[in-house]
């Protein structure tokens, strides 16, 4: 995931310097402080296990995770290679109910959880948790891949298609109408409209506060830093404002044009940008190449034998799913919003297709980052497990992966740069489409309403660039992982629906019932 970041991580703008712009976020931060603090406290609530303690977020994940891997039978495993068959469109129909092929419905979903915690995450994972972590978080991202199978067939079984061929799908839909259906009495209805109303009001405040103002923030800030600071280029006090206008009206004419919009442009960003990140990865890994065998051995003996600074196998393993948990969102109910769109006339595709998504966040792309700064053994990194275990602060995650790559590519941290920037703007875009459907769910679904969710978005896009808000992005962190709570629980209700949907298309495909392309009309 992009966002989950210790407030003091975030790179204070020029607005802390004075003026009107300091009195307001002061302003915002002083109501915010004591609701941030008391809801982050309720969601990211500690549980101490064999002295370890983790906040019980990750338990519900973790466990739910597990459970949906038994249940249907290591989905992720048996259906990997159809799903990439699905993925390269060799069952795709043209004329399918939907917007998005199967690939564009995965570049948009995948744009929006691979970016900052795929890099910094990692960093301070591997950390804190020593390179054992790494092998934790592999196991948790191949379990999330059967949430993600779970939810995002449920929202393409539960969509809505408007007569323009527009489509709503995710949580607020399949709470509301499949907890109905499954339980056709007043407490099922009751139970599923107020579960589906909560959940579009936790994906819209994290839209517009965690997916769109921290992504703004974060990007100005690391193109200033690398600009030369407050003496750079982008140094002047107006600069964060005419960034923000900038970006403002790139994202909003990439969702003015809605999912197919974003899918075009995702489809092809999100390649782009995770090509040259894994490129720059196996750069680093194959000039090492002679310490990659002595890296592998410290991965997995550090996630049975860790060192006891590092809080014991317990520890290590919570940190790896910790980590995991937060980058893929599995279970959080904001993928299936993007999948929902797909042109296919049997949801259990593309539940199958989504599996990937915790393959690509995690089991690729974080793992390659924790395996660079495994080999890279920078004296940064060392001298930072050294301060932890000692007691002190952790280091900047993105430092620690950045002193990696520059052991061998000096210049890498320019470039990573960039990444980040495409990272965020990638998932800001992605953000921007959770939010308004969840926001149409709300006020109802007409032009004018998006037209005006277009606009409130945009223009917090000029506010996140130019201020912090601190504790209102917090809070949008505890909001988007308290959604777990109902989406998970509404997950283990609609089982038996998700089990019949997968039967039904495995049926079909024995029996040659569905239809197979020619040619794959989309290329990985």
């Amino acid at each position: 995931m992009t966002t989950t970041t210790a407030p003091d991580d975030r790179i204070v703008l020029a607005a802390e310097e004075g003026g009107a712009l300091s009195g307001i976020e002061n302003a915002i931060n002083t109501v915010f402080n004591p609701i941030s603090e008391g809801f982050s406290g309720i969601v990211f609530g500690e549980l101490t296990v064999f002295g370890v303690t983790f906040p019980w977020i990750v338990a519900w994940l973790v466990i739910a995770a597990a459970v949906f891997t038994l249940v249907f039978g290591f989905v992720q495993i048996r259906s990997f290679k159809l799903a990439i068959d699905l993925v390269r469109g060799k069952y795709s129909e043209k004329d399918a109910p939907g917007e998005i092929t199967h690939f564009q419905a995965l570049a948009s979903a995948v744009s929006g959880t691979v970016g900052l915690g795929n890099i910094a995450g990692v960093g301070v994972a591997v950390t804190v948790g020593g390179a054992g972590a790494t092998f934790w978080m592999i196991v948790c991202g191949l379990l999330g891949m059967a949430t993600k199978f779970v939810e995002c067939t449920l929202g393409v079984r539960y969509r809505e298609i408007a007569e323009d061929g527009t489509v709503s799908g995710g949580p607020m839909h399949y709470l509301r109408k499949g907890i109905a259906e499954r339980f056709p009495n007043a407490f099922g209805v009751t139970l599923g409209k107020v579960l589906a109303v909560l959940a579009a009001v936790m994906i819209l405040f994290f839209a517009i506060a965690g997916g769109n103002m921290f992504q703004a923030n974060q990007t100005f800030a690391q193109l200033r830093n690398v600009t030369g600071g407050d003496d750079g280029l982008l140094g002047s006090d107006g600069a964060a404002l005419i960034f923000g206008i900038l970006l403002a009206v790139l994202i909003g004419a990439v969702i003015i044009g809605g999912i197919k919009s974003i899918g075009a442009v995702t489809s092809r960003l999100v390649p782009t940008m995770g090509v040259i990140y894994v490129v720059a990865c196996l750069i680093v890994i194959g000039v090492n190449y002679d310490t990659v065998p002595s890296a592998i051995g410290e991965i997995i003996s550090g996630a049975f034998t860790p060192e006891a600074g590092f809080g014991g196998l317990i520890g290590v393993l919570i940190i790896g799913f910790q980590r995991a948990a937060f980058s893929n969102e599995a279970g959080l109910g904001s993928a299936p919003i993007a999948h929902s769109a797909v042109k296919t006339r049997d949801p259990a595709t593309e539940g199958i297709v989504a599996l990937l998504e915790p393959f690509i966040d995690t089991v690729i792309v974080c793992t390659m980052t924790a395996l660079t700064i495994v080999i890279a053994k920078t004296q940064f990194w060392t001298d930072a497990q050294q301060t932890v275990l000692n007691g002190g602060e952790t280091p900047d995650g993105v430092t620690v992966t950045s002193e990696s790559f520059a052991t061998v590519l000096p210049w890498f941290p320019y470039v990573l740069t960039v990444a980040v920037a495409l990272f965020a703007i990638s998932t800001i875009i992605t953000w921007g489409y959770y939010g308004q459907r969840a926001w149409l769910y709300l006020f109802g679904k007409s032009k004018t309403q998006e037209r005006v969710y277009n606009v409130v978005f945009c223009a917090f896009t000029v506010v996140g660039s130019v201020l912090t808000l601190g504790s209102v992005l917090d809070f949008a962190d505890a909001v988007l992982f308290a959604l777990a709570l109902f989406n998970i629980t509404g997950l283990y209700l609609l089982i038996p629906v998700v089990k019949k949907e997968l039967a039904s298309f495995k049926t079909k495909l024995r029996n040659g019932e569905v239809p197979r392309a020619e040619a794959a009309e989309e290329k990985v």
